[in-house]
């Protein structure tokens, strides 16, 4: 897997809908612009606002994406407007991957005013309402001026959310603020308005913001102080349902919010009891809006099985709760009682936000060959006794089974334990930490090396040096101090990183950067 990102374009070939929009000999495909090197710039010429998708053909999550793409390309180009989206195959056109700096698929950017230099990251959806609206955030006004019923109607029925403010005179210094809070918001359409008639319409009695929503009560009115931060607030608070279904639609969504505790509920949507667990979930959801985000996965889809092996549950296992912080660390909480019911759910979260629970940490049970071969297997429950003997100086790799260096490192250290295997105060040890966690020692990418010196000081020391036996050697024998290279010097294509973020159809706590 890989950092993904997303792009667009679609193309028209006569001058009668607009000025600009002649462009020779760039193919379309679905109504998305195909672009390569030999076009690419002709492209930009033509087209002041482009989205480019680079993509492999390979790629389940550009697979995934065309469909919704390729209706995005579509629903601009009918449009007439000046936006289009196109798409370039990375894996043949390799000097425009490596031009735009493109390390995973999808990878989007969106080019500007016919300008190559610092196209801007896409940030939203991947659905093709959620890219319309961005690209059209990009190019238009902030907030669409509705001046009649007809047009608001439009806008809250066209879209799963819409915020609309309501300001008898558009000019006012909170309907200033108002544009200014629209401009931070990516993937909502905003709109404005100033007629009576809308005001009667929508029984609005006073100026106002109001967000529409499809789901839940259907409209949320704010109420209190109109500033960008209140209303960003307010905003995030009500833009999602009281419990989301983690799908790859929604994902960036869940992720790209402000709240950062998520209580999960993994469970089979074909459970003969699916419906009774979800209103118990949602009971619960509603004393806890705005703080924690209630998010329930199909336990058997095939897609979300990563998710399972990252809170160490298998299938059968399900339903099942856990809850997760996504700060700086990752902190998982798993339920005492694992009953799905409001009332448990409801005192779990509310021990929870009173800091009342401890992690949880997983750990295999201690194999009893644990320490037969000269590498060493730890786990959880043996950690601490091992890695922090005071005899002992222990150098200890963290891995992913699945993780490709890993796989490369293993014979290597598999050699290093054979070379210190009768060092009676050198540990060579390696701990799998996708089912096994420790509070002392927070990974973030695989293979992850730590060394463990002898002492009651508990002090720990990063390997960041050649990952070879010689080296592996020198560092050992001098204690630590040869070898390794300043934190931070590693070359990233050699890890894989633990994003703490969503892949489009899977979790990407485990995201490899080599493609």
């Amino acid at each position: 897997m890989t950092l993904l990102r997303v792009a667009f374009f679609a193309s028209v070939c006569t001058l009668t809908l607009a000025p600009f929009v002649y462009a020779a000999d760039i193919p379309e495909e679905e109504d998305v612009l195909v672009l390569k090197k030999s076009n690419f710039e002709e492209a930009l010429k033509t087209y002041p606002n482009i989205l480019v998708e680079f993509y492999a053909p390979w790629c389940g999550h550009c697979k995934a994406l065309a469909p919704e793409y390729a209706k995005a390309a579509g629903m601009l180009k009918a449009e007439s407007t000046d936006i289009r989206l196109a798409k370039v195959d990375a894996t043949e056109e390799s000097e425009l991957a490596q031009e735009f700096g493109v390390r995973g698929y999808p990878t989007i950017k969106f080019f500007k005013g016919g300008e190559k230099e610092n196209p801007k990251e896409y940030s939203a959806g991947r659905q093709a309402d959620d890219i319309v609206n961005w690209l059209k955030k990009r190019t238009g006004p902030a907030a669409t001026t509705l001046s009649d019923v007809t047009q608001a109607e439009s806008l809250i029925a066209d879209n799963e959310v819409a915020v609309i403010g309501f300001f008898k005179d558009v000019e006012s210094e909170d309907a200033k603020v108002f544009i200014k809070t629209a401009e931070a918001v990516d993937d909502i359409p905003f709109g404005i308005v100033s007629n009576d008639a809308v005001f009667s319409k929508f029984e609005v009695a006073k100026d106002g913001v109001v967000l529409f929503k499809k789901f839940d009560e259907g409209r949320n009115t704010f109420d209190g102080e109109i500033s960008k931060e209140n209303l960003l607030n307010f905003i995030k608070a009500n833009q999602l349902p009281l419990v989301i279904e983690f799908t790859e639609q929604t994902a960036p969504k869940i992720f790209g919010g402000e709240i950062k505790s998520h209580i999960l509920m993994f469970v089979p949507k074909t459970a003969t009891d699916f419906q009774e667990k979800m209103d118990q979930f949602k009971k619960a959801s509603e004393g806890f809006k705005g703080k924690i985000l209630f998010i329930f996965i199909d336990s058997d889809v095939d897609d979300n099985q990563r998710i399972l092996e990252f809170f160490g549950l298998k299938k059968e296992e399900c339903p099942a709760i856990r809850l997760i912080t996504l700060e700086e660390e990752m902190t998982k909480y798993k339920p005492e009682n694992s009953e799905i019911t409001a009332e448990n759910i409801i005192t779990f979260c509310t021990d929870f936000t009173e800091g009342k629970l401890k992690p949880h940490l997983m750990s295999q049970d201690i194999p009893e060959d644990w320490d037969k071969n000269p590498v060493k297997v730890l786990v959880g429950k043996n950690f601490e006794e091992v890695a922090f003997d005071p005899a002992k100086n222990v150098f200890v790799e963290f891995y992913a089974p699945w993780c490709g260096h890993c796989k490369q490192l293993a014979p290597i250290w598999d050699q290093l334990g054979e070379k210190f295997k009768d060092k009676a105060n050198i540990v060579v040890a390696k701990m799998d930490s996708t089912v096994n966690e420790i509070e002392a020692v927070k990974v973030h990418s695989f293979p992850t090396l730590k060394f463990f010196p002898a002492g009651d000081d508990r002090k720990v020391i990063d390997y960041n040096g050649e990952r070879t036996l010689d080296g592996f050697t020198k560092f050992l024998e001098s204690g630590g101090k040869e070898g390794g290279a300043p934190a931070g010097d590693e070359d990233e294509e050699s890890v894989c990183i633990i994003w703490l973020q969503f892949n489009f159809s899977s979790i990407v706590w485990f995201n490899s950067l080599n493609f």
